[in-house]
């Protein structure tokens, strides 16, 4: 057993002009998060907005990673997950050595196919090659990364004697996927994609889906444990990652609590999603129930918990620090049988 890693995502949403320096807010969430004891710091990904699912979009994810490195010393810094279709594997090698370099090599790749036709379509990719294009951009990004001269003759990428530097440079890798919530209005199945199984069996780490129920975690895991012992790998060498929306207040009444946190969530969930499937999705309700909810998850095997902000107001980060944080990192996690 090992105590739960506790990280946070930052709050790096497209906003427009409000009045608001939300560029010294995202300097001091960052600053804040490292003193208060969190373990990372997470980035969204979205080039465009998808409006069925959000109403906002998020700023550029690597700008954002390389500005909380300059500002913090220690806390790990990841995409949670970085959309690889939507990038050249070259020039994202050549970015992600620069910011392990800028970093003392506190990043971590979380890596996705993505799911949003319009931002595949707006870079010149097919929705129906994304995995195959994701398979590529890893198998690249992380040879070039490891130092080699990469001669490369694949589906999508040509590439003749190609060396990054600086490299070699570490690239920690989790691979996002996996179940998620049914509905009508989810926007994958809620099942285990075998490509997807294979893909996050050959990584380090396993960013499940925030929307998956913490039976379908465990469903999923001993999938992706089986294929690991398959391939002659240590299914305890794999990290289990878990992100999720929260918005904590003070109110003592569950009514009333969940009042405010739907009206934080169409912020910027909008309203694509009914609160019913919101609320099997995410967490709401009093402190006390939000942290019995992760408990579960981590009963299921999680073993680093990154909680998601409906908004960059550093009042919520202050309730995170105080209400959430000290008893999250009390959780033992343990690794459920495979």
């Amino acid at each position: 057993m090992s105590t739960l890693k506790v990280g946070i995502y930052l709050p790096s949403f497209g906003y427009g002009a409000d009045g608001i320096d939300h560029a010294e807010r995202m300097r001091r969430w960052c600053i804040r998060a490292e003193e208060l004891g969190f373990d990372s710091l997470w980035v969204t990904d979205h080039l465009l907005r998808a409006r069925n699912m959000y109403a906002y979009t998020w700023i550029e994810p690597l700008s954002t990673l390389a500005f909380a490195a300059a500002v913090t010393r220690k806390v790990a810094l990841g995409t949670g997950v970085l959309l690889l279709p939507l990038r050249h594997p070259v020039l994202l090698a050549k970015t992600l050595a620069s910011l392990q370099q800028l970093s003392n090599d506190r990043f971590i790749l979380g890596a996705g196919t993505g799911w949003y036709p319009p931002e595949m379509y707006a870079m010149g990719t097919q929705p129906k090659e994304r995995g195959k294009r994701t398979d590529e951009v890893l198998d690249i990004a992380r040879r070039l990364m490891a130092g080699e001269e990469l001669s490369y003759r694949g589906q999508f990428y040509r590439l003749d004697e190609v060396l990054i530097e600086p490299s070699p440079a570490p690239l920690p890798l989790w691979v996002g996927g996996g179940s998620q919530v049914s509905g009508e209005q989810s926007v994958e199945k809620p099942v285990l994609n075998p490509r997807v199984k294979a893909r996050i069996a050959g990584a380090d780490g396993w960013f499940t889906r925030p929307s998956a129920q913490p039976q379908q975690v465990a469903e999923d895991w001993k999938l992706v444990a089986e294929a690991m012992t398959e391939a002659g790998r240590d299914p305890d060498d794999m990290i289990i990652a878990h992100g999720q929306w929260v918005h904590v207040t003070e109110e003592s009444s569950p009514e009333a609590a969940r009042r405010i946190q739907h009206g934080m969530s169409r912020e910027v969930l909008g309203d694509g999603r009914d609160e019913e499937l919101l609320e099997r999705s995410y967490l709401f309700g009093t402190v006390e129930e939000i942290l019995a909810a992760c408990q579960e998850r981590v009963d299921v095997g999680i073993e680093h918990l990154i909680l998601h902000p409906y908004t960059d107001d550093p009042a919520q980060l202050e309730l995170w620090g105080s209400e959430l944080l000290p008893a999250l990192k009390s959780m033992q996690t343990r690794r459920p049988a495979a």
